[in-house]
């Protein structure tokens, strides 16, 4: 039986990564017993680009307010220049991918954010995988951007930890958040210590007493809302230590694992 392993690649951890990360993947899928499918995002590449052609940008709500302007900008960063890169990067590791987005194949179907001050900010409102799943089947490993289109063939900017959960919610798969620490670090006893596992209660806990901060605070949360869409098992693994993603696969404890309180009390 075959597994999906969907891969989050953040924009900020994407200069970090190294052939060694991507020979990785293409070994993980080489050894057949899982597939591989990468979402990213590129925040800090779509934010340099619009510095460049002088347009402004802001954050609501730690996303995005787009505009159609940024919109424009946005969509050809992440389906243009990042996810081709990461094409590039997985083919000169001696595998094969494709890039899609959420708008090719109708992979995400989409529909505007409540939150209107957000412009074209959209919620992934259903999934039809059957794209990357058919790539898969190939022999190749997709590339997903996460830009999607309504019913309507509006365009929307979608979070990628979202777009993530989605589709690993979809195909029943594991998820992995790839960041550029070995996991959630908290301090213990003087030392920075990484928690092995950890609930969505510990977690807020955690951040509520300030121990978990910075770019792990969106990481985590993300991880805890695909765990209530039912993604089956979230971690966040280091993209600096390549053998974490093998090693996850054949079954080690790698990088911290987050689960949810209540299906703990129900196990």
């Amino acid at each position: 039986m075959n597994h999906y392993l969907v891969i989050k690649c953040g924009g900020s951890v994407f200069d970090k990564l190294t052939p060694a990360f991507f020979k990785s993947i293409q070994a993980i899928q080489a050894d057949g017993k899982w597939k591989p499918i990468i979402v990213h995002g590129g925040g800090p590449a779509i934010s340099q680009t619009l510095e460049k052609r002088q347009i402004p940008t802001a954050f609501h709500n730690g996303l995005r307010v787009t505009t159609k302007e940024v919109l424009e900008v946005v969509e050809a960063v992440l389906s243009g220049t990042m996810n081709k890169q990461l094409v590039a990067n997985i083919c000169n590791a001696g595998g094969k991918a494709a890039g899609v987005s959420g708008i090719d194949g109708h992979l995400f179907t989409a529909s505007p954010s409540e939150d209107r001050a957000l412009g074209f900010v959209g919620d992934i409102v259903s999934v039809h995988p059957e794209i990357v799943t058919d790539l898969c089947d190939k022999g190749l490993i997709p590339v997903v951007s996460p830009i999607s289109m309504d019913r309507m063939g509006q365009h929307y900017n979608i979070n990628a930890d979202q777009a993530a959960a989605a589709i690993a919610s979809a195909l029943n798969g594991r998820l992995c958040f790839i960041s550029d620490v070995p996991g959630i670090l908290v301090e213990q006893n003087g030392k920075m210590q990484r928690l092995d596992q950890v609930s969505d209660q510990e977690i807020a806990n955690l951040i509520e007493t300030k121990k978990i901060s910075g770019g792990m605070i969106p990481k985590v949360m993300a991880a805890v809302e695909s765990l209530r869409r039912h993604v089956p098992e979230v971690v966040i693994v280091s993209g600096t230590m390549p053998d974490c993603l093998i090693d996850y696969t054949k079954g080690a404890k790698v990088g911290t694992r987050i689960f949810l309180k209540e299906e703990a009390l129900h196990a």
